[in-house]
């Protein structure tokens, strides 16, 4: 059985190793922090005044309006779990948005 120092060690480095692959998932984002919490945003504003026709249609607005990449964008929305507006702010939202200030 571990001591109360092998678990507060044990404890220490899982703590650094969140922290690590925390800092390399927002390193790797194809957007920056206030554009997708700006995303978020939009899109939750579009769902509200016309549902989800479950396509990205209001994602790929605001990002053709803001000119950001939005293959890339997309593509990255798709792999967070983001394959149609409301998926975007249940699935992505949900995960990035603490990290953005959106939640």
């Amino acid at each position: 059985m571990a001591n109360q120092e092998e678990k507060k060690r044990r404890k220490a480095i899982v703590e650094r190793i969140a922290r690590e692959e925390q800092t390399a998932a927002e390193a790797a984002l194809p957007i920056s922090k206030p554009d997708l919490k700006a995303l978020f945003d939009y899109v939750d504003q579009q769902l509200e005044q016309n549902g989800c026709d479950h396509t990205l249609k209001a994602a790929r607005f605001f990002l053709v309006q803001r000119k950001l990449p939005e293959e890339v964008i997309v593509e990255w929305l798709r792999e967070a779990g983001g394959g149609c507006d409301c998926e975007v702010i249940a699935n992505v939202e949900g995960t990035w948005g603490e990290i953005v200030g959106s939640v």
